[in-house]
Order: C-alpha cells, then sequence, then structure tokens
C-alpha cells in the first residue's frame, strides 16, 4: 500500500471505530427511555449495558487470534457487519429481553471492531510510525465520548424519531465504512504454518469470562457476595479459567480426542515469558479499572452528586477530553520523532494517578473550575498511556503474533474495565446508602424511626436505584436532597481506588525495559527475516531501497 492508500484505509477504520463507541455513548442517555417503553425492570436496566461488555470482552482475543490466521480485511468487514445487524435489531426490539440479547450480539461485533482496528493499523505502519496516529485515534474517541450524550439527547427528545434512532444512527456509518475499507484496505496476511482453530480454549477462555463478569456485577445486588450462589459463580469462573489455561498450556491434549487438542492456542502463553508483555498486560488491567470504571461514575457525580442533566453532564468531561486529544496528539508525534516511548507511559501514569489523586479530594460543593482543571491533569495522563501502553507489546513480538498479542493486551484493559465497573458500582452503592442513613438520620427522618436502620438502608438503596434509573419523580424532596448529598461526597470515594489502580500502573510501566522503536511494518520484518534465510544483503532489498527513497532510517 502506498502512503496514500493507508491513509484512506485509516480513514475507514476510525469511522468503524466512531462507529463502535458511539453505539455506547448515544445508547446510554435514552436508556431511561427505553426501559420505560419497554416495559423493562431496574435489573433490565443494568443488563442492556452489559450485555455489550460482556460479549465485547470475552470475544476480543479470539477476534485478535483469528487476525493471525485470516485476511484482517476481511474480519474487520464481518465484525462491522455483525455490529451493523446487532445495531437494526435492538432498535427494533420490542421487549427489553429481546433488547438485551440484541446488544449481546452487538458485543460480539464490538469485540472484533476494538481489537482488529488497532491490528490493521499496527500491520499498515511501523512501531516507530504509530506514534503520530495516535492524535486522531483519541480524536475520534472524544468525539464519540462527548458528542454521543448530545446526539442521544437531540434523537430520543424528536418526537418524530425517539430512542430507537440511537441504534438506527450508526448503520449508515457503519455502511460507509464497510465501503472504504472494502476499496481502500489491502493488508496481507501474515500466517503461521500448519495452523488449527482452539475451539476448546475460545469456549473456556469466552465461558471463564463471562461466568466471573457476571459474578461481579451482580454479587452485591441480586445477592449477596457473602452467599452460596456467590461463591458457586466465582467457583464456576476460576475452574474455566483454569481449565483454560491447562488447556492453552496444551496439559489437556492427552485426554481430548483429536478435534478438540489445541495446536495454535487462542492466547499462547510463551508471549508471557517476554517481561514487557507481561508487565503492559498487568498495567493494562490497572488502568482498565482506573480509566473505565470511574468514568461511569463520573457522571453519575454530575447529575446526581450535582444536579445536572446528561448533555451538561457530558459538557463538563470536555476538560478531560481535551488533555487526552491534545496530548495523546503530541507524545505521538514525540514518539515519532525519537523513537522512545517509556518517558511518555510514565508521565502519563502519573498524571493520571494525581488527576485521580485530585479528584477524590472534591465534595458535592467544590467550585466547578477545580474539578475542571481537575479533569485536565487526569485528560493529559489518558492521552500518553491509554493507546501508547500497547506500542511496546507490539515493538516486542514477531509479526505472526501480532494479532494475538494486541488482542490481549486489548482483552485484559477491557476485563478490568469491566469488572471496575461492577466492584467499583458495589462499593459505591454500598457507601453512599451508608452516607444517605446518616443524613436521614441526622434529619431525624421518620423512615428511619420506622423501618429501623437495615430496613432504612433497604429503602433508599431502592431511592437510589430510581435515581439512576432516570424515574426520581416520586421521591420525597428530602429523601432527594439527601440523596444527592450523598452522591456528592460518595462518589470520590471511587477514584480514590481508581488513583491505587493508576499507581499499580506506573509501577508496572517502571520496570518494563525500554527498547527502541522498529522502522519497518510486519510484512517487511518477515521479507527481511526471508531474505536474511536466502543469504541476500539487506541493502538489496527493495523494501529498504524504498524506505530510502522516503527518507526513513534503514537501521
Amino acid at each position: 500500500m502506498t502512503q496514500r492508500q493507508k491513509i484512506e484505509a485509516l480513514v475507514g477504520l476510525l469511522l468503524g471505530m466512531f462507529v463502535a463507541f458511539l453505539s455506547s455513548t448515544v445508547v446510554s442517555i435514552a436508556l431511561p427511555q427505553i426501559i420505560k417503553d419497554l416495559h423493562g425492570t431496574t435489573d433490565q436496566y443494568t443488563w442492556v449495558v452489559t450485555a455489550t461488555l460482556l460479549a465485547s470482552t470475552a470475544t476480543t482475543p479470539i477476534w485478535g487470534k483469528f487476525s493471525d490466521l485470516m485476511s484482517k480485511k476481511l474480519l474487520v468487514q464481518i465484525s462491522l457487519s455483525v455490529f451493523t445487524l446487532g445495531s437494526i435489531l435492538a432498535g427494533m426490539s420490542q421487549s427489553a429481553g429481546a433488547l438485551i440479547g440484541f446488544r449481546a450480539l452487538q458485543g460480539i461485533g464490538l469485540g472484533g471492531l476494538q481489537a482488529l482496528v488497532i491490528i490493521v493499523i499496527a500491520s499498515m505502519f511501523s512501531p516507530r510510525e504509530r506514534g503520530r496516529y495516535q492524535g486522531p485515534i483519541a480524536a475520534v474517541m472524544s468525539i464519540a465520548t462527548v458528542g454521543g450524550p448530545l446526539l442521544g439527547g437531540v434523537i430520543t427528545d424528536t418526537s418524530w424519531l425517539g430512542w430507537r434512532w440511537t441504534f438506527y444512527v450508526c448503520v449508515p456509518l457503519a455502511i460507509i465504512a464497510l465501503v472504504v475499507i472494502q476499496r481502500t484496505l489491502n493488508v496481507p496476511t501474515i500466517r503461521k504454518a500448519n495452523v488449527s482453530i482452539d475451539y476448546l480454549g475460545a469456549t473456556l477462555i469466552a465461558g471463564g469470562v463471562i461466568v466471573l463478569l457476571i459474578w461481579v456485577t451482580l454479587a452485591g445486588k441480586s445477592f449477596p457476595w457473602a452467599s452460596g450462589e456467590s461463591y458457586l459463580l466465582a467457583a464456576l469462573g476460576v475452574v474455566l479459567l483454569v481449565l483454560a489455561v491447562l488447556a492453552e498450556a496444551k496439559l489437556l491434549n492427552p485426554f481430548l480426542p483429536g478435534f478438540l487438542k489445541v495446536n495454535d492456542p487462542i492466547i499462547p502463553l510463551h508471549l508471557f515469558r517476554d517481561r514487557t508483555t507481561t508487565l503492559a498486560t498487568l498495567a493494562s488491567i490497572a488502568v482498565g479499572v482506573a480509566l473505565f470504571g470511574s468514568a461511569v461514575f463520573l457522571g453519575q457525580y454530575f447529575q446526581l452528586g450535582r444536579g445536572y442533566s446528561p448533555t451538561v453532564s457530558g459538557l463538563l468531561t470536555l476538560p478531560m477530553v481535551g488533555g487526552s486529544l491534545i496530548f495523546s496528539t503530541i507524545s505521538g508525534a514525540l514518539i515519532t520523532k525519537f523513537g522512545r516511548w517509556k518517558n511518555f507511559l510514565i508521565a502519563g501514569a502519573a498524571l493520571m494517578t494525581v488527576g485521580f489523586a485530585l479528584l477524590s479530594t472534591v465534595t458535592g460543593h467544590t467550585n466547578m473550575w477545580l474539578i475542571a482543571l481537575y479533569l485536565f491533569v487526569l485528560g493529559t495522563g489518558m492521552g500518553m498511556v491509554m493507546q501508547n501502553l500497547v506500542l511496546p507489546v507490539q515493538n516486542a513480538v514477531p509479526a505472526e503474533n501480532l494479532g494475538v498479542a494486541t488482542s490481549t493486551v486489548t482483552f485484559f484493559r477491557s476485563l478490568g474495565g469491566a469488572a471496575g465497573v461492577s466492584v467499583l458500582g458495589a462499593v459505591l452503592s454500598t457507601h453512599v446508602a451508608d452516607l444517605t442513613i446518616s443524613g436521614l438520620t441526622a434529619l431525624g427522618h421518620s423512615l428511619v424511626g420506622s423501618l429501623g436502620i437495615q430496613g432504612a438502608k433497604e429503602a433508599v438503596e431502592s431511592c437510589g436505584t430510581m435515581l439512576k434509573a432516570g424515574i426520581a419523580g416520586n421521591l420525597s424532596p428530602d429523601c432527594a436532597a439527601v440523596q444527592q448529598t450523598a452522591f456528592g461526597d460518595g462518589v470520590p470515594t471511587i477514584f480514590l481506588i481508581a488513583a491505587v489502580m493508576g499507581a499499580l500502573a506506573l509501577v508496572a510501566i517502571l520496570f518494563i525495559k525500554e527498547v527502541q522503536l522498529k522502522t519497518l511494518t510486519p510484512l517487511e520484518e518477515q521479507q527481511r527475516a526471508a531474505e536474511a534465510m536466502a543469504g541476500l544483503e539487506p541493502e538489496e532489498s527493495p523494501e529498504v531501497v524504498a524506505a530510502q527513497g522516503r527518507g526513513e532510517p534503514t537501521s
């Protein structure tokens, strides 16, 4: 591909990524109206979001592995098509249960998009070049994050459109992305010899992840953490993942029939012998918990703790989005220029930790300009660490393992985010309930006297659930006021936990050994290796001659 063809293909890929991110944010603001129209429950409200998260997280490593076995272009088109089909069916849903199922189908396509777009970009550009394209990637994520709620609000409030168009609006964009990718993308497939599909590993990994995510999602809400249901789900998830590790290590092969034997694992365990991959994976888990987990509760702070509308809450995150966009662009350009990345990751993780620590000090009455400053610091750190964290891994692995290594890091980041949303949500729910009880007790509220502490606690937890679902119209004014104060003072606790996770990510990054970024694409790397085996001098390589003609370094 020429440089112009690469840029054209990049536009199509980023449009696909934009569609994927937009689908989550544009629907979120319409959820209260959707659940009301479909006569759903508050539990189904949660599952409309969780279904997509579960499906996308569980399928990410499978899509990544397939990208090392077959055409990346075809896989991107398949994932976009699955996502588009899921969007159309979700918009046509007549019940909350059907909507949850179609959202899971969307999640399968989303899992492919979030892994494959980064893998294809890594296939088109050398590790050294990739830095300069972090800015556009961050811009796409930022516009979708801020623009989604605004667009969703307009669509939902427009009588001749309605909430179903929050699903349909992504379809034309997805079709445009498919057309652009078909016309411009031409990435060769770098295959291993004698490959086979690891059905057993894929099933065990997906099953174990889904069971554990269901556990952390439901525990503390549908049943207590210390209960038989909780222990059963946790044990089942752990057993499935232990079996997955044994299968991926090929230790189960002697006991399996031929079609189930694992010859080419979904997640090759030998990847983790490399210190860079292991530490980057650990850092990704911590970053996922901190960023994805806290992002959900930032919206709750603005809406439930400060009383702003969803649209205004989206606008209030602009300092964070701006910091992320500016510094992802700057850090990416400098990484491309100097070929060094570690200092930027260290600075990003440190600023992210400081940003969360500052946010942990806010209350329900903190000056909004001060919060904007804290969010800018957080966004600066996010921009420097979020997308660049996968670069060291892509730089360390051979070309034939590029897809699985990239998707592994993405998978663990998503897994950390999914677990973070659930676990931090449980922490927040308990803390807010305690603060509400304290507030009602201080007011001498009759609720405490008539129901007792435990009964009052259950009542205000229900009160909080109603607030989250946007159906708080029948709350008494004093209950609503105490609840708002509880959220304003309670959410910052989540930011303190996120700061600890950011510090753990910083420690992991500090121990990663920095290696100069390569200047060859995966295909050029493989061709260079083939020429070396054939006894050709590197200077004779047409790729080197072409690189010299472009003025690029060839060492």
